[in-house]
């Protein structure tokens, strides 16, 4: 092979690496749920998910000192409230709605969301005890972000930006 044909195979590769690399870099691969602190920006965690993965929050009632479950499923963008499970009424708990009593909690579980939410603020509290649950992984919230309040969304990722 001559020292032009070797050149041209040479730059061949490095375009075609290019190209690979730039499609890799642009191209949407994926949604990732990412809490991050709501005043500086700094991203605490990210972790991959689907439309119809399951988020929530499972927390102590702040009054009423007991647990609370907050349910959502993802829907493109949107975190959408599905389901709520609480042991008591207190601040903040639906109280004129249907529940179900199930072995002591009431479920509130309606056949329309709750709420849609493109982004969900939340203040992780030591005594309230913030668990982040994303399609069964449990994750410390409180631990996760110093308990530095923090916002959640979804953001499309391209591969090169899941890979790193």
């Amino acid at each position: 092979m001559g020292h032009l044909s070797r050149s041209v195979a040479g730059a061949a590769l490095l375009a075609a690496v290019v190209l690979v690399v730039g499609v890799a870099a642009t191209a949407p691969a994926g949604a990732v749920l990412v809490v991050e602190d709501t005043e500086t920006g700094e991203q605490y965690l990210s972790e991959p998910v689907d439309s119809g993965s399951t988020v929530a929050l499972e927390y102590t009632h702040s009054v009423e000192k007991s647990r609370v479950y907050d349910e959502y499923r993802v829907d493109g963008d949107t975190l959408v409230n599905t389901r709520m499970e609480f042991e008591s009424y207190g601040w903040g708990l639906p109280a004129r709605v249907n529940v179900t009593n199930v072995n002591g909690t009431l479920v509130y579980d309606p056949a329309e969301p709750i709420t849609e939410l493109e982004r969900l603020s939340v203040s992780p509290g030591r005594i309230a005890g913030h668990t982040l649950i994303v399609d069964g992984r449990e994750h410390d919230l409180v631990a996760v972000s110093n308990g530095n309040d923090v916002t959640l969304h979804i953001e499309r990722r391209s591969i090169l930006e899941m890979t790193l």
